[in-house]
């Protein structure tokens, strides 16, 4: 007898559709007057990255669901390929049908484990889960040692955790020694999940004053509340009065 295929579903709720993979929790949202916008907390911190890498060449996204983040690099930033793996074929469709995806992005039907070629992109973001589990094949050592390979010189990873994960310690621990400690961890503003970012080239520290020009035009740019980013990241990581540590010593 065949496995049985997991649930996709979608509801629509005050004018937020969502899309609902293996269960009940919502693993995308779109405002159907703005298809565009990050509808969910997490995945506008998602963006903290650029605070680090603010010119992406070419993004690798492995998890599609609701296309929020591959829409919002679409409309936002034009100069950076986007290239997606989705494992369900159901849910590209339904992105297709029902997120508003463009055609002019590319989904790839796959394996995002078996994606990674080294430095086929200089972004790797990783947003994969069944119903509220993370998928254990996507934070594995193997898989993050091929991260590190995966990106370009410099480079970011950026990978969505729920606050809750009991295996968190355990892949944030696979990351430092993937990264050589180039780790930093962010909680979310309202949503219950931690955001972590792995970088390759991109320094031992920063200053907090260089973080907050950055921070300031990033919001003018994207209108999302970098300067809130700054804030969030002093609260899990290594760091001194004037510098934000990356060297993982």
């Amino acid at each position: 007898m065949g496995k049985r295929k997991s649930s996709v579903a979608v509801s629509e709720s005050r004018g937020v559709r969502t899309l609902h993979v293996g269960g009940e929790a919502i693993q995308s949202a779109m405002r159907l007057d703005d298809p565009y916008a990050l509808a969910l907390d997490y995945t506008r911190c998602m963006m903290a990255f650029l605070l680090f890498h603010p010119q992406p060449r070419e993004a690798l996204m492995i998890g599609l669901g609701g296309a929020s983040l591959p829409k919002f690099f679409h409309r936002h930033l034009k100069k950076t390929r986007v290239r997606v793996i989705e494992l369900d074929p159901r849910v590209v469709s339904v992105a297709r049908e029902q997120f508003a995806l463009p055609r002019e992005v590319e989904v790839e039907i796959g394996d995002g484990a078996e994606a990674l070629a080294p430095q086929c992109c200089d972004v790797l973001v990783v947003d994969a889960f069944h119903d509220e589990l993370h998928v254990p094949k996507l934070a594995s050592s193997q898989f993050y040692d091929a991260a590190w390979l995966a990106l370009a010189d410099p480079g970011a990873l950026v990978v969505n955790f729920m606050n809750d994960d009991p295996n968190f310690d355990r892949c944030l621990q696979r990351l430092e020694r993937a990264f050589g400690g180039a780790v930093l961890a962010m909680p979310a503003l309202y949503d219950p999940n931690i955001l972590v970012f792995a970088f390759k080239g991109v320094g031992k520290s920063i200053a907090w004053s260089t973080l907050r020009q950055r921070a300031e035009r990033l919001e003018t740019r994207y209108g999302l509340p970098f300067g809130r980013y700054v804030s969030k990241l002093r609260a899990m990581n290594r760091c001194t009065p004037q510098a934000l540590l990356l060297d993982g010593a």
